[in-house]
């Protein structure tokens, strides 16, 4: 490089890498090395919307070889720009939705979820999710709304206020059976003795906390009074394990109940 008129520019001509779609390209690559294996991955229009893919090569320049996708594309978002970072031997993918503004695809907010390689160097597919990733305090408020995966039928998530979109979500579980699973939760070596969960319920209904997956030990049942309003609702907890856990909370019946949030006291 050089500086030229008080800016810095490079020597050289701009290279083509080869290897890579012909159509369908869109901006936002980002390119990232391990084990001596270059991987330059970037937003691609296979189909209708933007997946991300990638590509990899023994050098940073190529030629490059179309590998896999590292996540689908997702209807409900028309762009998904991306970056691939590695802190405390872990890897990430941050990427971006439009949770905060779902009729303006435009609006973006970031997420990030846990990324892993296959022992051959191959990158396997993120499933994004809206717990993201690091460990939440069992004695905090626990956002299940955030969940790591959830029933295919009875569960969903919606604004708190729909007038003010950064006041957070609910999780309104409405099917008998339906739950959501909330991983990495830090209950330490404490004994908890029991969960508080704010909720609402127009009908009443009773809720299970799970302790692990959806058909888990059942930890403490609560029973949620009918109401227009929101309120706190406890109960007490057997058979809770120390350490990180993941729980999962479930609809016992077909009455629906909206839940804010959780926490173990």
């Amino acid at each position: 490089a050089k500086l030229k008129d008080n800016m810095l520019e490079i020597e050289d001509k701009p290279i083509t890498i080869d290897g890579l779609p012909n159509k369908g390209l869109k901006e936002g690559p980002f390119m990232f090395e391990r084990n001596g294996i270059y991987y330059l991955t970037y937003p691609h229009v296979e189909d209708k919307t933007e997946q991300l893919e990638y590509a990899v090569s023994n050098n940073p320049i190529g030629p490059y070889k179309v590998t896999g996708v590292i996540m689908d594309e997702r209807p409900e978002c028309w762009t998904n720009h991306h970056s691939i970072i590695k802190y405390k031997n872990q890897w990430y993918l941050f990427y971006h939705s439009n949770d905060l503004s779902p009729y303006f695809d435009k609006n973006r907010s970031v997420r990030v979820d846990s990324l892993f390689f296959n022992e051959d160097g191959t990158i396997k597919k993120v499933i994004p999710t809206l717990r993201g990733v690091g460990v939440t305090n069992a004695l905090k408020k626990i956002q299940i709304d955030r969940y790591s995966i959830k029933s295919d039928k009875g569960a969903s998530t919606a604004f708190l206020d729909t007038l003010n979109k950064f006041g957070g979500w609910k999780t309104i579980l409405d099917t008998a059976n339906a739950w959501v699973q909330y991983n990495s939760v830090n209950f330490g070596n404490d004994k908890f003795k029991s969960v508080n969960i704010k909720a609402l319920s127009k009908t009443g209904g009773k809720l299970q906390v799970r302790l692990g997956k959806a058909d888990g030990p059942v930890i403490a049942e609560v029973e949620i009074d009918q109401g227009n309003e929101w309120n706190n609702f406890k109960a007490p907890v057997s058979g809770l394990k120390p350490g990180i856990q993941n729980i999962v909370v479930s609809l016992k019946d077909n009455k629906q109940v909206e839940i804010d949030w959780i926490n173990f006291e």
